[in-house]
């Protein structure tokens, strides 16, 4: 059990008190030393002072455990999913630099969170990546890796993770082009906006229904 702070500030007196009985500084006809031992200043209100701080950063880890639980829980509650899948989407997600709530509406509109889904283009799994576009991150990866569901997670947030970097500054709006490359690929999409067309056909909005 973790001793509260006032065990602390107790447990520090007594170390304080005995070093100095130790030293002679309180026996009976013992002159106090004219150099007091160096953990009779300060050093036990460092060591507390360490503590309160390690405790806080505890506190801080343990909150933050909480939130991720409770939107884990959430998320797997609304998509009527397992919580281990939920979890890697989850944790991927946010290692790739993509927002979790973004990540789930991803993997729903493109597979519904079956792992072996597989497209008639051949994009497989959780995130429907394609070989030839996962093979671009690691080369060589089989299709046997690519159904991994880590795998194709890591795969698939990091390639959105690159599209919404290539479209930040675009006029037409960084997250819808993203997620309209990533459907229909980057070149068809700048393709119809340099001939001046609209490249939208309704995936970036069945995504984003609803999205803060």
């Amino acid at each position: 059990m973790r001793a509260s702070p006032r065990g602390l500030v107790v447990s520090a007196g007594l170390i304080v008190c005995g070093t100095l009985l130790l030293h002679g500084g309180w026996a009976r006809g013992t002159a106090t030393p004219a150099t007091p031992a160096p953990i009779t200043r300060g050093a036990a209100p460092r060591a507390l002072a360490q503590s309160l701080e390690r405790t806080r950063a505890e506190l801080t880890l343990a909150r933050l455990q909480l939130i991720r639980m409770d939107a884990i829980v959430r998320y797997a509650v609304r998509y009527q999913i397992a919580a281990d899948i939920a979890i890697d989407v989850y944790d991927i997600a946010l290692a790739e630099g993509i927002d979790p709530e973004l990540a789930f509406r991803l993997v729903k509109v493109e597979s519904n969170f079956m792992p072996q889904a597989t497209s008639t283009a051949g994009a497989v799994g959780y995130t429907q990546l394609l070989p030839s576009t996962a093979r671009l991150y690691e080369p060589g990866l089989t299709l046997t890796q690519l159904y991994n569901r880590r795998i194709n997670l890591r795969l698939g947030f990091r390639y959105l993770r690159d599209l919404l970097d290539r479209y930040a500054e675009h006029p037409s709006g960084q997250l819808q082009l993203a997620l309209l490359a990533y459907n229909r690929g980057p070149a068809k999409v700048e393709q119809l906006l340099d001939a001046g067309r609209d490249p939208q056909n309704g995936y970036a909005s069945a995504v984003l229904r609803g999205y803060p």
